[in-house]
């Protein structure tokens, strides 16, 4: 049977070791040091998340890379979008699993590039740690935004790589963080002309459709639309302030309902050709941030199911080149937010997406 829609995962490419994770948090240090030593703050909380068919991998393994493929492929998932992490001038930071999966011409899934264009600071991956800047997000001209694209070009060249109506999928995390992102997708879209690679199809993040507009004005073909914690901002204010006496009366942590959050993440917008529903199967970031986290509860595949089955019916009337579905995420470990199998669920929620995307 054919899919109903595509469904492009984000990825995150960190879990391997870097010379930079071992001078800021330790020798080692990759994502599941956080996943590992998670605890459960309140009574039924599911903690820790225990990886179960891919174990605790390191990326720099072609197994790794060809199970995951195989998971994702086999479960309705239609290609990896790869965070990347460019800075200017140049510096760049967990790019080897894009290249590694690039290089390896047995690997035939498709692929595209997020940039996850904001800055470091000591506190991303460990909430203990101080607000100190590591590494600076510059936005810097014409010269710059020609490296970033010659560096990618060999990416973007491939036949692995994911198009939308034959133009590179491209995704930026903060679309509009500097004014100087609209001379760079107006660079990237001449640059794209002069190597005949068809053109770009750019995606910006968006959160309950707030800055479509702004978004658009940017130059973006579309906006992917992130509503997972709108639950939060449609709350009542006597709810609110529920929540703020747990976490000061009681230090607990953000908490809400999956099952009625759900409700809140598909929107009459999703229908329309340039916004692309986003489906989450679960949040939790106390790995990383203890009891500052926002967590989602009575999180299964029966629940995560049913939101697939919204955005679907969201973009049945696009036309078929548009019916796209961004999947927050593929592996986000340390914020509970991952397909991969675990030991609660196994294979769960990937025979959930199936049934919703192909079945």
């Amino acid at each position: 049977m054919e899919k109903k829609a595509d469904v492009i995962a984000l990825y995150l490419p960190q879990y391997h070791p870097t010379p930079e994770n071992d001078m800021w948090y330790g020798k080692g240090f990759t994502e599941w040091t956080n996943v590992a030593k998670a605890k459960p703050l309140f009574p039924g909380h599911y903690q820790p998340h225990i990886p179960a068919d891919l174990g605790f991998y390191d990326l720099r393994l072609p197994e790794v890379r060809h199970a995951q493929a195989s998971l994702a492929a086999e479960h309705g998932v239609s290609a990896f979008c790869f965070w990347n992490y460019w800075f200017g001038e140049g510096k760049k930071i967990l790019e080897r699993p894009i290249w590694d999966a690039y290089n390896d011409k047995s690997y035939k899934f498709p692929f595209c590039i997020g940039w996850a264009n904001s800055s470091w600071y000591n506190k991303m991956w460990d909430a203990k740690k101080s607000n100190e800047l590591l590494l600076e997000q510059k936005y810097l001209g014409e010269e710059d935004y020609q490296n970033y694209f010659d560096y990618l070009l060999p990416l973007f060249m491939d036949d692995r790589y994911y198009r939308v109506e034959g133009k590179l999928l491209f995704v930026v995390y903060q679309p509009t963080a500097d004014a100087q992102i609209k001379n760079f997708i107006q660079s990237w879209r001449e640059l794209a002309q002069k190597n005949n690679l068809g053109g770009f199809y750019f995606v910006g993040h968006d959160f309950n459709c707030r800055g479509r507009e702004n978004i658009m004005s940017m130059g973006f073909d579309a906006v992917y639309d992130d509503n997972m914690l709108a639950i939060h901002t449609d709350e009542t204010k006597i709810t609110k302030a529920l929540q703020m006496a747990g976490r000061k009366l009681f230090n607990l942590p953000t908490i809400f309902d999956y099952r009625k959050a759900i409700d809140h993440m598909i929107l009459p917008e999703d229908q329309e050709e340039d916004v692309i529903p986003v489906i989450v199967p679960n949040w939790d970031h106390s790995p990383r941030t203890g009891r500052n986290a926002f967590i989602f509860t009575h999180c299964t595949p029966d629940a995560f199911e049913l939101l697939v089955q919204k955005a679907v019916i969201s973009v049945s009337s696009k036309k078929e080149s548009k019916r796209l579905i961004f999947l927050k995420s593929w592996n986000e470990w340390g914020e509970g937010n991952h397909m991969e199998p675990d030991l609660k669920y196994g294979m769960g929620y990937l025979e959930a997406l199936k049934r919703a995307i192909i079945e």
